[in-house]
């Protein structure tokens, strides 16, 4: 092999690179983890350069549209606790991210959806200190105990019954209808990083749920080997008498058609809803002054 043929087959090489290392992303679990760890490894690092962005992507933070360079996806964090949605028949993502760090505590939830090896929507909820019941050494607490594995195929929950579940919860906020939802117990809900479980085997979800609210504007995530269903939402219709709109999501784990665990973010500052100044977490700016993306005010 002469000189001038190895520089060709090295710079084709060079350039394949990217091609081959993207190759993977896929609407298969396989090719959607792949999404998920590189997503990971980018919030890690701050880095987004190593995310396969597709042309006209879309970016959106707390149910608003904005250039992904301001946002907290720029942010280097040391992730203390993930978990993953994969998605295979909407070809999306859901990673649920925790974050401890005294300074500067973040629990945050970023969906994903790829099209054709490409990711051509990213969003993101996050909460931090000041925000509604906020308290991250709870949430990893309780989230990090938890048995969100794999179900067994023969046991699984159909992706309809899933979201049926869900559907059934958030629609009893409006009218209080709570008897239609399928309540399991015992069933724990950490609402960022409030809790409502005893460690009994009568823990129910049925705590707190208030009536009058329109949980609206609602996409879901489904992973059925898992039994988790994802609902980005807003808490309230944001409307004159819709309450606030505030973004927000609720993940549940369904057992047998059942609800065995909820996880909640609503990315409301505490002294802006009830209960004002509870549920704080550590670290942080405190009460209602909660940090913009890359510590912006």
């Amino acid at each position: 092999m002469n000189r001038l043929t190895f520089k060709w087959i090295a710079l084709a090489s060079a350039l394949l690179a990217p091609a081959m290392s993207y190759a993977e992303i896929s609407c298969t679990r396989e090719g959607l983890k792949a999404a998920a760890d590189l997503y990971v490894a980018a919030q890690t690092k701050g880095d987004t350069s190593g995310l396969p962005l597709a042309m006209g992507l879309g970016y959106v933070e707390n149910f608003k549209a904005m250039a992904i360079n301001d946002g907290l996806i720029k942010k280097p964090m040391k992730i203390d606790h993930q978990m993953t949605l994969l998605d295979t028949a909407t070809c999306q993502t859901y990673t649920q991210v925790m974050v401890s760090n005294p300074a500067e505590p973040y629990a945050l939830g970023t969906r994903m959806r790829i099209n054709h090896g490409l990711i051509a929507e990213i969003e993101m909820v996050w909460t931090t200190t000041g925000y509604w019941g906020f308290n991250i050494d709870n949430f990893l607490k309780y989230a990090s105990s938890e048995d969100w594995g794999t179900i067994p195929a023969a046991k699984r929950d159909t992706r309809a019954t899933l979201e049926a579940a869900a559907t059934a919860y958030l629609d009893a906020f409006l009218e209080g209808k709570k008897d239609l939802v399928p309540w399991g117990y015992p069933c724990q809900r950490t609402e960022g990083g409030m809790y409502t479980g005893r460690g009994a085997a009568t823990d129910s979800c049925d705590v707190g749920v208030p009536s009058g609210v329109n949980i609206a504007n609602r996409h879901f995530v489904v992973d059925e080997t898992i039994g988790a269903v994802i609902a980005f939402c807003t808490f309230g219709a944001g409307g004159p008498n819709g309450g606030s709109g505030s973004p927000d999501t609720h993940m549940f784990r369904v057992e047998g058609g059942k609800l065995r665990f909820v996880h909640t973010m609503t990315h409301l500052l505490q002294a802006a809803g009830p209960g004002r100044g509870a549920g704080q977490g550590k670290g942080g700016p405190g009460p209602g002054k909660g940090p913009a993306p890359n510590g912006k005010q």
